[in-house]
């Protein structure tokens, strides 16, 4: 098994960057680890993410920090900040976006139950408290990663990289 060459990826990265976006908004709301930040933006870029909002406390590129895990996904996904979530949330649902929240509540689906509709917002939360009440409360639906230790939850960064490739493989089929 031959490893794939440097000249190599940079071929393939080239013709990737021509493939169409996955109709997939995320949004990062109060995030407080810039290295979580990097994190799931290198993710997004992986997973081909239309767009990304940064939200509140978020810290946002450039930042040393964020490229030291985003290495340089912070210049390939298209990224903005917005510091009211309220009205990201508002502008996605108008433009006929699922919103979904990453979050554990009453009604959560496990996330590889979740069925996503065609274009999907999919929100993520504080590391420690996860989406704010107000703004699960105007989710649409919420996705969960069933826990079989005993801690409740992975790093904010770790969960959103389970959820965002089976979201991919969903909304790709």
């Amino acid at each position: 098994m031959r490893k794939i060459s440097h000249a190599e990826n940079l071929v393939r990265q080239q013709q990737r960057r021509r493939l169409p976006r996955l109709p997939l908004t995320v949004v990062l709301n109060n995030i407080r680890s810039l290295h979580n930040v990097g994190s799931i933006l290198r993710t997004c870029d992986g997973v081909g993410v239309e767009k990304v909002w940064i939200c509140g406390i978020t810290g946002c590129p450039p930042n040393n920090q964020i490229h030291k895990t985003a290495l340089g996904a912070e210049d390939s996904v298209d990224w903005e900040y917005a510091e009211d979530i309220l009205r990201v949330i508002a502008d996605c649902r108008a433009c006929g976006e699922q919103i979904v929240v990453l979050e554990q509540t009453e009604t959560s689906v496990a996330h590889d139950e979740f069925l996503p509709g065609k274009k999907v917002c999919l929100i993520i939360g504080n590391e420690v408290e996860g989406v704010q009440q107000e703004v699960a409360d105007l989710g649409d639906a919420s996705v969960e990663i069933e826990m079989a230790g005993v801690k409740n939850s992975l790093n904010v960064a770790v969960a959103f990289g389970v959820v965002a490739y089976q979201l991919r493989t969903r909304m790709k089929s």
